[in-house]
Protein backbone atom coordinates (compact mmCIF):
# COMPACT_ATOMS: atom_id res chain seq x y z
CA UNK A 1 0.00 0.00 0.00
CA UNK A 2 1.26 3.49 -0.85
CA UNK A 3 0.88 5.97 2.02
CA UNK A 4 2.05 9.54 2.62
CA UNK A 5 3.18 10.79 6.02
CA UNK A 6 2.78 14.54 6.49
CA UNK A 7 5.28 15.68 9.08
CA UNK A 8 7.53 12.75 8.20
CA UNK A 9 10.69 14.25 9.68
CA UNK A 10 9.19 14.89 13.12
CA UNK A 11 9.37 12.50 16.07
CA UNK A 12 6.05 10.72 15.42
CA UNK A 13 6.47 11.02 11.67
CA UNK A 14 9.79 9.19 11.76
CA UNK A 15 8.31 6.40 13.88
CA UNK A 16 5.28 6.04 11.58
CA UNK A 17 7.46 6.04 8.48
CA UNK A 18 9.78 3.40 9.90
CA UNK A 19 6.87 1.22 11.01
CA UNK A 20 5.16 1.38 7.64
CA UNK A 21 8.36 0.45 5.85
CA UNK A 22 8.91 -2.49 8.21
CA UNK A 23 5.44 -3.69 7.27
CA UNK A 24 6.34 -3.55 3.58
CA UNK A 25 4.42 -0.43 2.57
CA UNK A 26 5.53 2.19 0.07
CA UNK A 27 5.95 5.44 2.03
CA UNK A 28 6.12 9.03 0.77
CA UNK A 29 7.50 11.58 3.22
CA UNK A 30 5.86 15.00 3.19
CA UNK A 31 7.79 17.86 4.80
CA UNK A 32 9.70 20.95 3.80
CA UNK A 33 12.95 19.12 4.52
CA UNK A 34 11.91 16.60 1.86
CA UNK A 35 10.95 19.23 -0.71
CA UNK A 36 7.20 19.48 -0.03
CA UNK A 37 5.77 22.67 1.48
CA UNK A 38 2.28 22.30 2.97
CA UNK A 39 1.87 26.05 3.42
CA UNK A 40 2.44 26.87 -0.25
CA UNK A 41 1.44 23.50 -1.70
CA UNK A 42 4.74 23.25 -3.58
CA UNK A 43 5.50 19.64 -4.46
CA UNK A 44 2.33 18.32 -2.84
CA UNK A 45 0.51 17.12 -5.96
CA UNK A 46 3.51 15.08 -7.07
CA UNK A 47 4.03 13.66 -3.58
CA UNK A 48 0.45 12.34 -3.37
CA UNK A 49 0.37 10.73 -6.79
CA UNK A 50 -0.82 7.14 -6.34
CA UNK A 51 -1.19 7.54 -2.57
CA UNK A 52 -4.10 5.64 -0.99
CA UNK A 53 -3.90 7.04 2.54
CA UNK A 54 -2.39 10.10 4.22
CA UNK A 55 -1.29 10.19 7.86
CA UNK A 56 -1.08 13.78 9.10
CA UNK A 57 1.18 14.24 12.13
CA UNK A 58 2.26 17.80 11.32
CA UNK A 59 2.96 20.24 14.11
CA UNK A 60 2.95 24.01 14.10
CA UNK A 61 3.47 27.20 16.09
CA UNK A 62 1.71 27.57 19.43
CA UNK A 63 2.64 31.11 20.38
CA UNK A 64 -0.50 32.95 19.21
CA UNK A 65 -4.02 31.85 18.34
CA UNK A 66 -4.18 33.50 14.92
CA UNK A 67 -0.81 32.11 13.93
CA UNK A 68 -1.74 28.56 14.99
CA UNK A 69 -5.14 28.67 13.27
CA UNK A 70 -3.58 30.07 10.10
CA UNK A 71 -0.85 27.43 10.02
CA UNK A 72 -3.08 24.42 10.63
CA UNK A 73 -5.84 25.79 8.44
CA UNK A 74 -3.58 26.47 5.47
CA UNK A 75 -1.55 23.25 5.72
CA UNK A 76 -4.60 21.05 6.24
CA UNK A 77 -6.59 22.76 3.49
CA UNK A 78 -3.77 22.24 1.01
CA UNK A 79 -3.29 18.61 2.07
CA UNK A 80 -7.00 17.82 1.74
CA UNK A 81 -7.32 19.54 -1.65
CA UNK A 82 -4.31 17.71 -3.02
CA UNK A 83 -5.60 14.47 -1.54
CA UNK A 84 -8.96 14.85 -3.26
CA UNK A 85 -7.23 15.62 -6.55
CA UNK A 86 -5.01 12.55 -6.18
CA UNK A 87 -7.86 10.23 -5.24
CA UNK A 88 -6.69 9.58 -1.67
CA UNK A 89 -9.17 7.23 0.02
CA UNK A 90 -8.31 7.81 3.68
CA UNK A 91 -7.04 10.87 5.58
CA UNK A 92 -5.84 10.08 9.12
CA UNK A 93 -5.26 12.98 11.50
CA UNK A 94 -3.41 12.74 14.81
CA UNK A 95 -5.13 15.07 17.27
CA UNK A 96 -5.16 15.64 21.04
CA UNK A 97 -7.52 14.46 23.78
CA UNK A 98 -9.36 17.29 25.52
CA UNK A 99 -8.88 20.12 23.02
CA UNK A 100 -12.61 20.84 22.83
CA UNK A 101 -12.81 21.45 26.59
CA UNK A 102 -9.96 23.97 26.89
CA UNK A 103 -10.21 27.63 25.92
CA UNK A 104 -7.37 30.10 25.49
CA UNK A 105 -4.70 27.65 24.33
CA UNK A 106 -3.33 28.74 20.94
CA UNK A 107 -2.16 25.28 19.87
CA UNK A 108 -5.51 23.72 20.75
CA UNK A 109 -7.32 26.42 18.77
CA UNK A 110 -5.25 25.46 15.75
CA UNK A 111 -5.91 21.76 16.26
CA UNK A 112 -9.66 22.40 16.51
CA UNK A 113 -9.55 24.17 13.17
CA UNK A 114 -7.60 21.24 11.74
CA UNK A 115 -10.21 18.77 13.01
CA UNK A 116 -13.01 20.88 11.58
CA UNK A 117 -11.47 20.98 8.13
CA UNK A 118 -10.82 17.23 8.09
CA UNK A 119 -14.30 16.30 9.34
CA UNK A 120 -15.98 18.62 6.83
CA UNK A 121 -13.52 17.91 4.02
CA UNK A 122 -13.66 15.98 0.75
CA UNK A 123 -11.60 12.93 1.78
CA UNK A 124 -12.92 10.05 3.94
CA UNK A 125 -11.26 10.45 7.33
CA UNK A 126 -10.31 9.17 10.75
CA UNK A 127 -9.31 11.51 13.59
CA UNK A 128 -7.20 9.84 16.30
CA UNK A 129 -7.15 11.86 19.58
CA UNK A 130 -4.15 10.95 21.75
CA UNK A 131 -3.04 12.12 25.16
CA UNK A 132 0.27 13.88 25.82
CA UNK A 133 3.40 11.92 24.99
CA UNK A 134 5.81 10.59 27.62
CA UNK A 135 8.38 13.22 26.61
CA UNK A 136 5.94 16.13 27.03
CA UNK A 137 7.12 17.05 30.54
CA UNK A 138 10.72 17.54 29.46
CA UNK A 139 9.57 19.55 26.46
CA UNK A 140 7.63 21.94 28.72
CA UNK A 141 10.73 22.41 30.86
CA UNK A 142 12.66 23.27 27.72
CA UNK A 143 10.09 25.93 26.86
CA UNK A 144 10.20 27.69 30.24
CA UNK A 145 13.69 27.09 31.69
CA UNK A 146 15.66 30.21 32.52
CA UNK A 147 18.95 30.07 34.44
CA UNK A 148 18.26 26.61 35.82
CA UNK A 149 14.66 27.32 36.87
CA UNK A 150 11.54 26.19 34.99
CA UNK A 151 7.86 26.83 35.61
CA UNK A 152 5.49 23.94 35.01
CA UNK A 153 1.77 23.43 35.57
CA UNK A 154 0.64 20.49 37.76
CA UNK A 155 -1.37 18.95 34.94
CA UNK A 156 -3.04 15.58 35.44
CA UNK A 157 -2.27 13.54 32.32
CA UNK A 158 -2.35 9.93 31.12
CA UNK A 159 0.70 9.99 28.87
CA UNK A 160 1.45 7.63 26.02
CA UNK A 161 4.68 6.39 24.46
CA UNK A 162 5.35 7.89 21.01
CA UNK A 163 5.97 4.41 19.58
CA UNK A 164 2.54 3.29 20.79
CA UNK A 165 0.92 6.28 19.06
CA UNK A 166 2.73 5.43 15.83
CA UNK A 167 1.52 1.83 16.00
CA UNK A 168 -2.11 2.92 16.36
CA UNK A 169 -1.81 5.36 13.45
CA UNK A 170 -0.36 2.65 11.21
CA UNK A 171 -3.15 0.26 12.12
CA UNK A 172 -5.83 2.87 11.49
CA UNK A 173 -4.35 4.17 8.22
CA UNK A 174 -4.13 0.72 6.67
CA UNK A 175 -7.80 0.09 7.44
CA UNK A 176 -11.05 1.77 6.49
CA UNK A 177 -12.02 5.34 7.51
CA UNK A 178 -13.75 5.40 10.91
CA UNK A 179 -14.63 9.02 11.59
CA UNK A 180 -13.69 10.02 15.13
CA UNK A 181 -11.65 7.25 16.68
CA UNK A 182 -11.48 6.31 20.36
CA UNK A 183 -9.28 8.39 22.65
CA UNK A 184 -5.83 6.78 22.79
CA UNK A 185 -3.86 6.95 26.04
CA UNK A 186 -1.18 5.33 28.12
CA UNK A 187 -1.94 2.95 30.98
CA UNK A 188 -1.43 5.28 33.99
CA UNK A 189 -2.28 8.81 35.14
CA UNK A 190 0.65 11.02 36.05
CA UNK A 191 1.35 14.46 37.47
CA UNK A 192 3.30 16.52 34.96
CA UNK A 193 5.57 18.04 37.62
CA UNK A 194 6.55 14.60 38.89
CA UNK A 195 7.10 13.40 35.32
CA UNK A 196 9.44 16.34 34.73
CA UNK A 197 11.42 15.65 37.91
CA UNK A 198 11.87 11.99 37.04
CA UNK A 199 12.83 12.69 33.42
CA UNK A 200 15.36 15.34 34.40
CA UNK A 201 16.86 13.01 37.01
CA UNK A 202 17.15 10.22 34.44
CA UNK A 203 18.98 12.61 32.11
CA UNK A 204 21.26 13.97 34.83
CA UNK A 205 19.90 17.50 34.53
CA UNK A 206 19.69 19.86 37.51
CA UNK A 207 16.68 22.13 36.99
CA UNK A 208 14.57 23.61 39.81
CA UNK A 209 10.88 23.21 39.00
CA UNK A 210 8.30 25.78 40.08
CA UNK A 211 4.74 24.41 39.89
CA UNK A 212 2.32 27.15 38.83
CA UNK A 213 -0.84 27.85 36.84
CA UNK A 214 0.52 31.29 35.89
CA UNK A 215 2.73 30.21 33.01
CA UNK A 216 2.04 28.30 29.80
CA UNK A 217 -1.03 26.41 31.02
CA UNK A 218 -3.86 27.89 33.05
CA UNK A 219 -6.54 26.54 35.39
CA UNK A 220 -8.79 25.63 32.43
CA UNK A 221 -6.51 22.60 32.00
CA UNK A 222 -6.77 21.49 35.63
CA UNK A 223 -8.58 18.39 36.86
CA UNK A 224 -9.57 15.61 34.48
CA UNK A 225 -9.88 17.71 31.31
CA UNK A 226 -6.82 16.13 29.62
CA UNK A 227 -7.68 12.55 30.59
CA UNK A 228 -9.16 10.11 28.07
CA UNK A 229 -12.82 9.16 27.91
CA UNK A 230 -14.26 6.01 29.48
CA UNK A 231 -14.01 3.89 26.34
CA UNK A 232 -10.42 4.85 25.53
CA UNK A 233 -7.95 2.55 23.85
CA UNK A 234 -5.15 2.00 26.36
CA UNK A 235 -1.65 1.51 24.99
CA UNK A 236 0.72 -0.82 26.87
CA UNK A 237 3.91 1.15 27.59
CA UNK A 238 4.11 2.79 31.03
CA UNK A 239 6.03 5.97 31.71
CA UNK A 240 8.51 4.05 33.89
CA UNK A 241 9.14 1.51 31.13
CA UNK A 242 9.66 4.25 28.56
CA UNK A 243 11.98 6.19 30.86
CA UNK A 244 14.04 3.08 31.66
CA UNK A 245 14.45 2.35 27.96
CA UNK A 246 15.94 5.77 27.25
CA UNK A 247 14.41 8.64 25.29
CA UNK A 248 14.97 10.71 22.20
CA UNK A 249 14.15 14.32 21.44
CA UNK A 250 10.93 15.70 22.95
CA UNK A 251 7.93 15.87 20.63
CA UNK A 252 5.34 18.61 20.89
CA UNK A 253 1.74 17.96 21.84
Amino acid sequence: MRLAVAGATGNIGRLVTAGLKRDGHDVVGVSRALGVDLLTGAGLDDALTGVEAVIDVTNGPATARDEAVRFFGTATGNLLAAGRQAGVRHHVLLSIVGIHDVEGNAHYEGKREQERLVSEGPVPWTIVPATQFHDFAEMVVGWTERDGVATIAPLLVQPIAPADVAAVLIEVATGEPQGRYLDVAGPETQDLVDMARRTLHAHGRDVRLVPTWNALFGPSMAGNVLLPGENARIAPTTFDEWLAAGTGSPSAR
